[in-house]
């Protein structure tokens, strides 16, 4: 879309005269700078961050039916019996033996949930409810309005086929049957298909666990900005947006820019019981930007260390451990050294939305053994300017025909992904009108964690 104001106008021509990230040095240490490494490109840091979960040893728990919905089944679902377990009436209707007319049996019908029905005799017809037995020898079954009765005899008023609306013992599956195999997501519907199948608990995986530190001594808790202080906008947003990426926080903490701020960061890299920590701010090269120089101290392993992406290039992605065995280990519990991965994030609101969807949600749908999500595109309404090098990620509303991208898209502002279905994937130096883009679902616009 064109900017449509001289703000957004000076915003974008701005945008366009950004240098990219200079490239030299290696692509070094926990406590590089952003401008002493090779940026990843914005593709391959999210391959980076899926190849990274996907490594990690896959912990699985057996939960109750209830308990699984959102996580990945660890092992392949089978029938434990056929589907259905007996031949059972599709229909309410009549249960027939043979060619009508048939006589209609004294007594009452046959119901759902009742006994062994006694078995037919050739030319005889007994009411049935939908989901009951099928009486032995029965042939058939009509609907309710495709026959009549007159006196004690039952007439159908269409041709009768042997077999109709009777659904066979084994239909569905057969025991034994591979149901679903292992890395399935259990959704509402694999829920109601491992009832069926006679199941009351189910071997999964489970949620990757994080814990959220948010840093800064800027940020206010309450209240209105005010004397150079801002509300902190991103500990309501991520601890919702984790769960909806299938994840379970497990804390949110937030720490200084000071000494004691540095120090709890520390400790946290190195004791959390998280499987990933995701940081905010602080992964620059300020005077107290903690984040790099912390991870060195920890000896973590810099996987992506900033992103050719606007906004949002100063992220990053560490391992901290290397989920070998601990010789030394004098409990066994800890006999593996953990694998634990941080993400940081910028500062920035957007920039880190950004983040979000570039590293965290490939890393944590790996962790926890989803699939991908299947790559789309949509064409894009109006041009869209670009960095001259770099991807930008743009918050888009997808229409019937068109990506069509929204204003307030600057690095500190949240109106414009608010209002969003995605967010659109922009190459450098731009796109136009018609261009296909590739497209990045919102989690709350795709159906969250089960789709």
């Amino acid at each position: 879309m064109t900017p449509t104001n001289s703000a957004e106008q000076a915003l974008d021509e701005a945008l366009a005269l950004v240098s990219r990230t200079p490239e030299g040095g290696g692509t070094g240490g926990a406590g590089g700078g952003t401008g002493g490494h090779r940026a990843s490109s914005w593709q391959r840091a999210r391959d980076t961050a899926a190849h990274a979960g996907s490594r990690v040893r896959a912990r699985t728990h057996r939960v109750a039916l209830a308990d699984a919905l959102g996580e990945v089944l660890a092992t392949p679902l089978d029938a434990l019996t056929d589907l259905p377990s007996f031949d059972t009436s599709a229909m309410d209707g009549w249960a027939v033996a043979g060619p009508g007319p048939w006589s209609v049996r004294a007594g009452g019908g046959v119901l759902a949930g009742s006994e062994r029905p006694e078995p037919l005799t050739d030319g005889e017809a007994v009411r049935i409810a939908t989901g009951a037995r099928i009486p032995v020898d029965a042939t058939a079954v009509i609907r309710t309005e495709h026959c009549r009765e007159a006196g004690t005899q039952l007439f159908a008023d269409r041709p009768v086929l042997t077999g109709q609306d009777i659904r066979p013992r084994g239909q569905e599956c057969r025991s034994g049957d591979l149901l679903l195999p292992a890395g399935s997501l259990v959704t509402p519907a694999v829920l109601g298909l491992a009832a069926a199948a006679g199941y009351d608990e189910l071997t999964t995986r489970p949620r990757p666990r994080v814990e959220i530190l948010v840093l800064g001594d800027e940020l206010l808790t309450e209240g209105r900005p005010h004397e150079g202080l801002v509300r902190d906008a991103l500990s309501p947003m991520l601890g919702p947006w984790m769960d909806r990426l299938g994840a379970e926080v497990i804390g949110t903490r937030r720490l200084g820019d000071d000494p004691a701020g540095a120090a709890a960061l520390l400790e946290a890299v190195t004791t959390s019981t998280a499987d990933v920590l995701v940081t905010t701010g602080g992964t620059a090269s300020g005077p107290v930007d903690h984040v790099r120089p912390v991870l060195r101290k920890a000896g973590a392993e810099l996987l992506v260390d900033g992103v050719a992406v606007r906004p949002g290039h100063p992220m990053l992605l560490a391992r901290i451990g290397s989920g070998t065995p601990n010789e030394n280990a004098e409990n066994p519990e800890n006999a593996e050294n953990t694998v634990r991965h941080v993400v940081g994030l910028p500062g920035n609101p957007l920039a880190a939305v950004s983040g979000l969807l570039t590293l965290a949600e490939p890393l944590l749908r790996a962790l926890a053994g989803r699939r991908r999500r299947p790559r789309y595109t949509a064409p894009v309404q109006g041009d869209v300017p670009g960095h001259p090098y770099d991807t930008r990620l743009v918050p888009v509303l997808l229409s019937d025909e068109h990506a069509v991208p929204l204003r307030y898209h600057g690095p500190a502002m949240l109106r414009g992904v608010a209002a969003a279905d995605a967010l659109a994937v922009v190459p450098p130096k731009g796109a136009r009108s018609g261009q296909e883009l590739e497209i990045l679902d919102l989690p709350w616009a795709s159906g969250g964690c089960f789709t």
